[in-house]
């Protein structure tokens, strides 16, 4: 691991931030940058800042480039939930929760001969 960068409280939930981190993991950085700037989810912008910042610690000395790293590591778990409130049938009031999620990157040094993409 070179270099790791933690989002926190980010306001999308989980299991739409694990979509778009599936598709990144085992990219090189730029093929990663540019797949999050064209895909249409709500996600990627987080995910891209989050992104950013471990690319700028990762490159912050200058002993590496974006082109020799690679998103080793990226999970995105649960952060906490608030619970709000609507109206229901009846007069009752039905709860529901708007979820957030915590997210983690690391990179690490892009391996000499062997495939960092999956399938390839």
């Amino acid at each position: 691991m070179i270099a790791k960068a933690r989002g926190r409280f980010i306001p999308v939930t989980p299991r739409k931030m694990r979509l778009v981190a599936r598709l990144l993991r085992g990219l090189d950085i730029p093929k990663a940058q540019a797949i999050l700037k064209h895909l249409p989810k709500g996600a990627c912008h987080p995910i891209s800042k989050v992104l950013h910042s471990a690319v700028a610690s990762a490159t912050r000395d200058g002993t590496w480039t974006q082109e020799q790293l690679v998103v080793s590591h990226i999970s995105a778990d649960e952060g906490p939930m608030s619970k709000r409130y609507r109206a229901g049938p009846m007069g009752r009031a039905m709860e529901f929760r708007k979820r957030m999620s915590h997210l983690t990157i690391e990179l690490d040094s892009k391996k000499e001969g062997s495939r960092t993409e999956r399938g390839a």
